[in-house]
């Protein structure tokens, strides 16, 4: 299926618009379905430019394809290689972005902690139950606790640092 142009110009013009009006947002940018390489940079080389004139994103977050079913082969998925390569890519195109965020609840939590090594800043957060990337065909733990989510950011060799919507720090865990 290929993208429309006009689809991905409503798409920038949207967040142009929430910018404008002094709102902060987060993108995203689904890959591993039918995607070329090449329009995953195209992807983030739009954000990149978006950022630049409008300084209105919070976080990006590279959200790995998940299969239809849980039963899926391992051919159905994306690789941890190619997860991680989202990852440092995306640290390095995007560096006017702040955050870069590893969504554990679609590449779990062991390549989340490698993420954190590799250009994300964010391990996203506690979730009680996810629903969304599970009804597609997500393997991973449905929720983390606190308490794990600080094991495994310190496993990491980062600071956890609890954080609101808007990225302001509530609390640090050394």
């Amino acid at each position: 299926m290929k993208v429309r142009q006009s689809d991905i110009q409503q798409y920038l013009d949207v967040h142009r618009n929430a910018h404008q009006l002094g709102l902060r947002t987060h993108t995203t940018m689904l890959y591993g379905s039918v995607e070329t390489v090449e329009e995953r940079v195209q992807h983030m080389l739009h954000i990149r430019e978006l950022q630049d004139e409008t300084n209105g994103f919070q976080v990006f977050i590279p959200l790995s394809m998940q299969p239809i079913s849980p039963k899926a082969s391992i051919r159905r998925r994306n690789s941890a290689f190619d997860d991680l390569k989202a990852i440092a890519i995306s640290r390095l195109m995007l560096d006017n972005i702040q955050h870069i965020k590893a969504y554990f609840i679609n590449i779990g939590t062991q390549l989340t902690q490698l993420a954190l090594t590799m250009g994300a800043s964010d391990a996203h957060g506690t979730i009680v139950r996810e629903r969304i990337s599970h009804a597609a065909g997500a393997l991973t733990p449905a929720g983390i606790t606190r308490e794990d989510l600080i094991w495994l950011i310190k496993g990491a060799g980062r600071i956890p640092v609890e954080r609101d919507t808007f990225y302001q720090e509530i609390e640090i865990y050394e």
